[in-house]
């Protein structure tokens, strides 16, 4: 099915008006390679001009080939490149949580450096990435831009602004390292809120998408949980496991009070389109809660 141009809408007010569920839609990332890129960015900002097509390529290869997901930053309102090419190295994996600052004269220099974080400087402060990804999607610029300004002018030194998260539709779009915390339509409440709740230790529950480590029915067990218990800590309810079950997930996490075992139902979405450029419905994965119970030892 194509789209009647009559009909177009952003992909971000299609989503609101549809209410697409946020639960569960964390796309994935354990570790990540940040690489400052101060210019404008393409429809890919590693392989795509103004960055060097070559040594984009040989980046990305370099990078996924090493399990980790390239993402380039920018400070916000800044387009003059520094006079030197600062990365980080980013673990999101639970129990692993850190962030390796670095820098290279030139953006060539990049191929050398090691990615197994032994390199760089440790830094313990977050970062607050926002999608503001114009020539990727409309929606990421328009809404991520709201959301980058009110970040930066609380948290200028941790708010950057990133290329393509994913979930286009769900613009304003973020992640918080280094736990890769997703959250999406930020700009319709207080993406400060998100920042502080983050220092405290907490997610914000209607806001959250996901964690980039964990798998999507875990997301989704997770969100229900938090629902079901009133706990919004990040470090609550981890998994202990997961199995494909009657159409669904039967996913089991780490309770207060015992094992919390939360049954979910996949099911597609209706048709929808998932990008602003997006010209060919798709469906989508969805998770409902079937049922939660604790099994007490």
């Amino acid at each position: 099915m194509t789209l009647v141009a009559e009909h177009w809408a952003p992909c971000s007010d299609r989503a609101r008006e549809r209410d697409d569920p946020l639960v569960g839609t964390g796309s994935r990332g354990l570790r990540w390679f940040l690489i400052e890129v101060a210019a404008s960015w393409g429809h890919n900002a590693l392989l795509n001009e103004p960055f060097d097509r070559t040594l984009g390529r040989a980046l990305v290869r370099r990078i996924e080939g090493a399990g980790m997901r390239p993402l380039a930053i920018r400070r916000t309102g800044r387009r003059e490149a520094p006079s030197t090419q600062r990365w980080a190295i980013v673990d999101s994996r639970p129990g692993h949580e850190s962030v390796v600052w670095g820098e290279v004269t030139d953006a060539a220099a990049l191929l050398d450096v090691p990615l197994d974080g032994s390199t760089g400087i440790p830094s313990s402060r977050p970062l607050y990435c926002v999608c503001t990804h114009a020539r990727h999607d409309q929606c990421c610029a328009v809404r991520g831009r709201r959301v980058v300004t009110a970040l930066a002018e609380a948290h200028p030194e941790e708010t950057w602004e990133c290329s393509h998260l994913g979930g286009d539709r769900f613009a304003g779009t973020m992640v918080v390292f280094p736990h890769g915390l997703y959250y999406g339509y930020a700009d319709d409440g207080d993406p400060v809120r998100i920042a502080d709740a983050f220092e405290d230790g907490r997610v914000v529950p209607e806001r959250y998408r996901g964690r980039s480590s964990l798998t999507h029915p875990v997301q989704a067990a997770q969100h229900y949980a938090r629902e079901a218990f009133g706990d919004d800590r990040i470090a609550s309810f981890p998994p202990i496991a997961e199995e494909a079950a009657d159409a669904g997930w039967r996913v089991r996490l780490e309770g207060a009070d015992g094992v919390v075992v939360v049954e979910l139902e996949e099911a597609p979405s209706e048709p929808l389109l998932s990008t602003c450029a997006a010209t060919r419905f798709v469906r989508v994965r969805q998770y409902a809660l079937r049922s939660i119970s604790v099994e007490r030892s």
